[in-house]
């Protein structure tokens, strides 16, 4: 039998995630007005999650490690286009 270990996500730890996405958002995509989340949480995998929406219309998934760097996002269409910049590589964030 697998076992899932469960984190409790802090109020601290929640706004370091919200922190660490939004930042990813705003420099590697373009034309962000607006970045609206939800709380945190581990996905079934184990995975830090925050679901949310961009300039009010277009969702993502974005998922983080423990330590707090991207692993990745999943957007909606209508979703900001990539900076050219961060198109091959991740820009700092």
């Amino acid at each position: 039998m697998d076992v899932i270990r469960l984190i409790r996500i802090t109020k601290t730890q929640s706004l370091k995630l919200k922190k660490t996405a939004e930042s990813y958002i705003e420099n590697n995509y373009k034309g962000v007005e607006s970045i609206k989340f939800e709380e945190p949480y581990q996905s079934p995998m184990g995975a830090l999650s925050i679901d949310g929406k961009v300039n009010g219309k277009s969702g993502f998934s974005i998922t983080l490690n423990e330590n707090l760097t991207v692993a990745g996002i999943s957007i909606e269409e209508g979703f900001p286009a990539e900076k050219e910049a961060c198109a091959e590589k991740v820009c700092d964030y």
